[in-house]
Order: C-alpha cells, then sequence, then structure tokens
C-alpha cells in the first residue's frame, strides 16, 4: 500500500452497519424511556436513581471521554510524534488512584447529584456558580468538537456533506439520550464501547497482514523513530516527553475523573461506595484496552505509509482524516469494514456527547434552577431536564462549528480541560485537602488560576509553535507515484526535511539540545502543563489568600474534608496487625499534614 492510488468508497454493505449501529443505539434509548414509564423523577432521569452496577458504569467511563477524538486523533499522535504517547496509560494509572482514594470519598459521602454542590457547602453560593459556569463552558466546546470529529470520518469516506454530518449526528444523539436519561447514556456505552474496540481490532489485524505481521510493523516504527517511548528530556517546552505525559497527563486526567460532573455523575450512581470504586478500577483497564489498539493502529498506519505519505502529498485534506483514508485503503474489495470502523468513530461521538448533554441538563437544574426557582415538583423537574437536554444539544450543534478552526482535534480537546479543568481541579483539591481554605481564598486562587491559564493557552493558539517544542518526525514521500501535485503548503509549513527534533528520535542518535527563544517561553509551554500549573497556582494562590483572611479560625464541617478512614478503607479485616498499623500510622500522618498545612 502506497497511498498514491485512489481508495475505496462506501458500499450498500458500509451504509447497512452504518444504520444499524444507529438503530441498535437508538432503540436501548427508546427501551429506557418506555420502561422507566417517562421516568417521572429527575433523580431517575438524571442519576439512574443510584442503582447503576459496576460493569455498566466501568465501560460508560470509559466510552464517554475515549471517543471519536480517540479513533480519529490518537493514531495521527503515533503516527506523527511516535508511541511515547502510550506513556498516557501512566497518568490514567494515578488519576484512578488520586480520584478513587480523594474525590470519590467526599463526593459519595455527601449524595450530591451535581459535583459543584460542593462548593457551596464548602465556599458559598458565588464558587458554586463559577465552577457551574467553567465546567458548561468546558463542556459545550468539548462537545462541539466531538461531533466535529466523526463528521470528519464521513465526510472523508463517504463524501456526505460535512455539515450535513454535523447536524445530524448532533439531532440523532440529542433525540436518543433526551429519551431515557442515564441509564439509557450507560446502556448505549456499553454497547458502543464494544463498536469502537471491534473497529480498530479490524484495522490493527488488516494492516498487519498487508505488511506480513506485527514483526515487520514494530521494525518499520523503529526504523522511522517512532518507539521513542523514553523521552526524559525536563524541558517543559517539549510537547510530548514523559514527565509532561506522567505528570501532565494526570492532572488532565484528574480533571476529566475527579471532578468533571460527566464522570462523578456516574460513578457516584453505583448503589455503595465500594462499587463505585471498582467501577473505576475496572474502566482504567478499559482504557488501557483502547490505548493499544490506538498505539498499535498509528504505529500500522505508519508502516503502511512510511514511504509515502498521504497527508504530505495531498491525498487527505487534514491530519484527523488519516484514520478513515486508511480503513477505505486497506478494506478495498472487502464490503462492511469501512461502514464498521465509521461506526466505531460514530460511536464514540453518540457516547460522549450523550454524557456531556446529560451532565449539562444535570448542572442546570441542581445549581440554577433549583435554588432560585422553589419549589418545583418532581414532575416539574422531569420535564424541565428533558428540555434543558434538548437545548443544550442544539447548542453543542452550533459549537461544531469552532471544532472546524482546530488544527488538531485530541490536542484541542486535552487543551481545554487543561485551561479548565485545571482550575477546577485546584478549587476541590483546595477544599477536600486543606481546612483552612475559605471562600474568599476559593474565589479569588480560581479567578487567578484561569486568567492564567487563557493566558497561555490563546497565547499558544496565537503563536505558532516550532518543530523544536512540538518534535514531529519525519514523513517522507520518497516512495510516491504522484498523479497530481503533492501538497506543498503542508509539506513545508507542517513537517520541514530535516530538523535538529526530528534526528534526536531515529534510533542510536543521542538528544540535540535546542534552546526556545525567551520571548517564546510561556506560550511554547506544552499543553499538558496547562492543567498542572493552573491547579498548582489555585492552590497556591487560595492558601495564601486565606491565610491572611482568617483561614485558620474557620470551622468546616469534617465531612467535606478527607478523613483519614475514607484513605483506610481498601484495608481488609484479614490483614495482620503489623499490616494495619503500618498502613494506617502512614496515612494518618499523611492526613494530619494536609490539615496542619
Amino acid at each position: 500500500m502506497s497511498g498514491t492510488s485512489a481508495v475505496g468508497t462506501f458500499t450498500a454493505w458500509d451504509y447497512l452497519v452504518f444504520a444499524l449501529t444507529l438503530l441498535i443505539s437508538g432503540l436501548i434509548g427508546i427501551y429506557y424511556a418506555v420502561k422507566g414509564k417517562g421516568q417521572e423523577t429527575s433523580m431517575d432521569f438524571l442519576m439512574g436513581n443510584r442503582q447503576m452496577s459496576v460493569l455498566p458504569v466501568a465501560l460508560s467511563l470509559t466510552a464517554s471521554f475515549m471517543s471519536a477524538v480517540t479513533v480519529l486523533g490518537s493514531p495521527f499522535e503515533v503516527y506523527r510524534f511516535g508511541a511515547i504517547f502510550s506513556l498516557f496509560a501512566l497518568s490514567q494509572l494515578f488519576t484512578m488512584f488520586i480520584t478513587s482514594e480523594i474525590f470519590l470519598p467526599v463526593f459519595y459521602r455527601l449524595g450530591i447529584a451535581s459535583t459543584y454542590e460542593y462548593l457551596e457547602l464548602r465556599f458559598n453560593r458565588w464558587v458554586r456558580l463559577c465552577g457551574t459556569i467553567l465546567f458548561m463552558i468546558q463542556t459545550i466546546l468539548y462537545t462541539g468538537i466531538v461531533i466535529y470529529a466523526p463528521a470528519l470520518a464521513l465526510n472523508q469516506v463517504t463524501k456526505f456533506h460535512l455539515w450535513g454530518a454535523v447536524i445530524s449526528t448532533g439531532i440523532v444523539c440529542t433525540f436518543y439520550c433526551t429519551l431515557g436519561g442515564l441509564k439509557a447514556v450507560v446502556w448505549t456505552d456499553v454497547f458502543q464501547i464494544g463498536i469502537m474496540v471491534a473497529g480498530f481490532i479490524a484495522v490493527i489485524i488488516r494492516a498487519m497482514m498487508l505488511e506480513g505481521g506485527i514483526g515487520n510493523v514494530w521494525d518499520a516504527a523503529y526504523y522511522g523513530g517512532r518507539l521513542n517511548f523514553w523521552n526524559f528530556d525536563p524541558n517543559p517546552m517539549r510537547r510530548h516527553t514523559f514527565w509532561t505525559i506522567v505528570i501532565g497527563g494526570t492532572f488532565i486526567w484528574t480533571g476529566i475523573y475527579g471532578v468533571n460532573q460527566a464522570q462523578v455523575q456516574r460513578y457516584i450512581s453505583c448503589k455503595s461506595r465500594f462499587q463505585a470504586k471498582v467501577s473505576l478500577y475496572v474502566n482504567l483497564i478499559g482504557l488501557w484496552v483502547i490505548m493499544t489498539c490506538a498505539v498499535l493502529s498509528g504505529l500500522s498506519m505508519y508502516s503502511i505509509y512510511r514511504d509515502c505519505d498521504p497527508w504530505t502529498a495531498g491525498k487527505v485534506k487534514a491530519p484527523d482524516q488519516l484514520m478513515p483514508y486508511l480503513v477505505l485503503d486497506i478494506f478495498e474489495g472487502y464490503p462492511g469494514m469501512p461502514g464498521l470502523f465509521v461506526a466505531c468513530a460514530y460511536s464514540g461521538t453518540l457516547s460522549t456527547v450523550s454524557s456531556s448533554i446529560n451532565a449539562l441538563a444535570t448542572v442546570t437544574v441542581e445549581d440554577i434552577i433549583k435554588p432560585i426557582f422553589k419549589p418545583l415538583s418532581e414532575k416539574q423537574l422531569s420535564w424541565i431536564s428533558k428540555g434543558m437536554t434538548l437545548l443544550y444539544g442544539l447548542l453543542c450543534i452550533a459549537m461544531a462549528g469552532l471544532a472546524s478552526l482546530m488544527e488538531s482535534l485530541l490536542q484541542s480537546a486535552l487543551s481545554i480541560f487543561g485551561i479548565v479543568g485545571g482550575p477546577l481541579v485546584g478549587l476541590f483539591t483546595l477544599g477536600i485537602l486543606f481546612s483552612c481554605a475559605n471562600s474568599k481564598g476559593g474565589i479569588v486562587g480560581l479567578i487567578t488560576g484561569f486568567a492564567f491559564a487563557l493566558w497561555i493557552g490563546i497565547g499558544s493558539q496565537i503563536h505558532e509553535l516550532p518543530p523544536e517544542t512540538t518534535m514531529p518526525l519525519l514523513l517522507s514521500i520518497d516512495g510516491c507515484n504522484f498523479s497530481k501535485p503533492i501538497n506543498e503548503t503542508s509539506w513545508t509549513s507542517e513537517i520541514p526535511r530535516t530538523t535538529e527534533s526530528q534526528i534526536k528520535c531515529l534510533p542510536g542518535i543521542h538528544s540535540v539540545q535546542i534552546t526556545v527563544p525567551p520571548t517564546d517561553t510561556w506560550h511554547s509551554l506544552s499543553y499538558l502543563y496547562f492543567s498542572t500549573f493552573t491547579t498548582l497556582i489555585v492552590i497556591t494562590v487560595g492558601l495564601i489568600v486565606s491565610l491572611l483572611t482568617g483561614g485558620r479560625k474557620a470551622h468546616v464541617n469534617p465531612d467535606l474534608l478527607l478523613c483519614w478512614t475514607d484513605l483506610s478503607c481498601y484495608f481488609p479485616r484479614s490483614s495482620s496487625s503489623v499490616s494495619k498499623l503500618l498502613s494506617t500510622t502512614t496515612l494518618i500522618c499523611f492526613y494530619y499534614t494536609v490539615q496542619w498545612l
């Protein structure tokens, strides 16, 4: 496969596979709408009446944010920047531990429906509103991206009108998630995660058959510099290194799983706190499976196109179209397989958008409507929840237009979580771990952290980052047999033929130290560090302001703080006395050290 010849097109079988995926997803939503008899209470519609089981919740957690952005963006990340992307598995591991041991115990104990209700209990009403507004902005922007992502796939492989695909995606998703509430969202996620994995595995198996096995794919990746797992460069300006991915990625994923309403709403809907924790760790296995599939897909794509890059050659207009292009290329003559891949991307969109819309409806009802319009019956709240779901579905469709202006879907999505999620992680951490924090420190810290995040985030979009910081790897067109002129603009502006950053990633070549101009220092900061820096800023500023405004004298409800008993709940009664003593002593020391600070 060289990528120089015309690829296949959609057949009737592909449309059938695709249509069946949508039909099954819709039927699940209708089933829970009928079974729930209209879901007359808002708690049942928004929280599944807190009776959800471990496995569906875990798979829903995986599907919600490992979506079409992953299906289209992650393989390209590996294709262009190398398999160092797989180190996100470590940051996900740390995230699940932090979430299950710090954030989950407090949220579950309080029995809240909206994560941001905690902010009012811990600080005051205004802090809660600030947190709610930031979450709504973050979620609407992110949802716009994941609606636009599969539309790219559809446009590339079926030649559907791009914006027709965007609108139809949003309408279908809004329709079915409005019908069935959280239960429908969770169970459609279970079905859709299966479709996502199946699509990835089909691509991997076919690509490796064409390349003669995984050994050849691995050799091509090695000699192409793609097996760059252990880049320990401490420079925070480098886009992806061991430190930026493990440290920065942990902060970003904590923003997603630790405090983001869409995820918290799922695991606190479990029957018990223990089941909620188990669902997070089962979800981790799902994340690793998806991550492995994405990395292998990217390496396989590089092995096939190592001598003729379709993007540089002008065969695709955007890098995120490479995966659908590959699918049509390698599955030509295999009816139904391209349809499975598009269903894979589309399933990710449905799961993520439905989760986001459901979460937006929840925070609107719980944080805005309930406190203002009192009293409201459960029947009224149920109808208001459905109305909010419909409204946010339409708004997210409109926001997909903004996503069309973003170059890298995956980086844009993670940047949004870094810019908005970082300050929120800092605010919740401030409240849960530090008893001296007060409302003044919380609001000043949040505003300061968000202002810094905006300055860095917007600046990085305005100032084009040099190759020395982004570190793209070499893409070749030496093996192309062109039937039309190559995309010179893509070649010269996106991927220079020879840069030190490309040379340093080749096997056997030592790292070359590159100095970034001082004027570009902050705007060249790795997008993965946005969340890290803003979280630390919120905590630092919040503590200083709190201490200066009498925070040490405040009396805080212990239920709003992390207790040492929350940290020791995993130790079974059958543990030895010595083990219990050592573990408990360590946790007590940690707890009281934090409280003293």
